[in-house]
């Protein structure tokens, strides 16, 4: 034991001393700092640089110029000329067979639209299909092999995760911007039909629209679509649309030329908490059924206004907005078991699902 102490007395003397000297360099020498941190960051397994991430996934964002024809009113109010107005926005290759998604607000009602690849290529592209209710279109050009974004999957997504938001803001190309994942599935902000939106905080700007959202290794999880209403106090929440619901549009256009949807001809209502008490129910599932749609599925079979939704095809209804994505997933022809309340007692339902018609209202 008494060898042992000269040893331990030179240990801590030397980490002493190597404590001091790194408080002295840091002390001296300031600009060193940020290589430490990077070097703990590396160490953490966390990127010191997104870099990589951006040259995996910038190639495969193009930018997107439209013209329009826009009427204009004359001095009295009426019908004048008509002008053409020129917009920006971005789209992103997911295959190499020249298929690239963007935003419909984008491309809508345009009379030309031009394309720039990240190499410089420019084509006028076909527009293979569109949809309106998630604010997606497809365009085709043929141009050979193209670099597609690899695509990850926006339900494994966590509040917290850096993403980075690549686009055309203001005909600045290929511009790269930084920030998380606020928040997943937001919906109900009166936007589109079919809203399931990551909510992220990186600077998403006018002409950003129809880009990408990718996360940390370079895979694409959302389309950028939208900004909160600007105003003093609004800043840093954007909307892009996930790319687990971009798959399923691109393949429904990809095979029909449009995407088929289910519906029953519903139009529910939230139910709030002391409804639900009154009603001896769960409070938190279930939806009140405002309206039926006459002689729709639902109406055929026999649901009434004022009944409660409990469940979809054996799945709980906890809000509207819910019912309204199980419903749109279901397949025409299919069906579907409801289980609901009515004058104090469950009751089970089995209706056959249509199609959603054009711009529908309902569920």
């Amino acid at each position: 034991m008494a060898r042992l102490k000269p040893i331990l007395i030179f240990l801590v003397q030397s980490i002493v001393v190597g404590l001091a000297a790194a408080f002295i360099v840091v002390l001296v020498r300031p600009q060193l700092l940020p290589a430490l941190q990077s070097g703990r960051a590396a160490i953490s397994g966390q990127p010191a640089s997104y870099a990589d991430a951006v040259d995996i996934s910038a190639p495969a964002v193009a930018n997107v110029y439209t013209r329009r024809l826009v009427a204009t009113s004359d001095a009295s109010g009426g019908s004048g000329r008509f002008q053409i107005n020129t917009s920006l926005g971005s789209a992103v290759v997911i295959d190499s067979e020249g298929y690239l998604v963007t935003n419909f607000h984008v491309v809508a009602d345009a009379t030309e639209i031009r394309l720039q690849m990240a190499d410089g290529r420019i084509a006028n592209p076909e527009v293979v299909g569109v949809d309106s209710e998630t604010d997606l279109a497809l365009l085709k050009v043929d141009l050979g092999p193209l670099p597609a974004i690899p695509l990850g999957r926006s339900d494994q997504l966590r509040i917290g995760d850096v993403v980075l938001a690549i686009g055309n803001p203001y005909g600045l190309s290929k511009t790269v911007t930084q920030g998380i994942v606020s928040a997943t599935g937001r919906g109900l902000l009166g936007l589109l039909t079919f809203e399931n939106f990551i909510q992220t905080d990186a600077a998403i700007n006018e002409g950003n629209s129809g880009g990408a959202l990718i996360n940390s290794r370079g895979e694409l999880v959302g389309i950028n679509t939208a900004v909160l209403a600007q105003d003093a106090g609004t800043e840093g929440i954007g909307f892009a649309i996930p790319v687990d619901l971009v798959r399923g549009v691109v393949d429904e256009i990809k095979k029909h030329g449009r995407v088929i949807r289910g519906w029953v001809g519903l139009i529910p209502d939230e139910l709030s908490r002391a409804e639900s008490a009154a009603l001896g129910l769960d409070p938190n599932v279930g939806i009140l059924l405002g309206s039926i749609v006459p002689e729709g599925p639902a109406a055929v079979a026999g649901l009434q206004r004022g009944d409660v939704i409990l469940g979809i095809d054996g799945e709980s209804i906890r809000s509207r907005q819910q019912a309204l994505l199980l419903v749109a997933r279901l397949n025409p022809g299919e069906q579907v078991e409801i289980d609901g309340w009515r004058d104090g007692e469950r009751f089970r339902a089995i209706l056959v699902v249509a199609e959603r018609p054009k711009l529908a209202t309902t569920n």
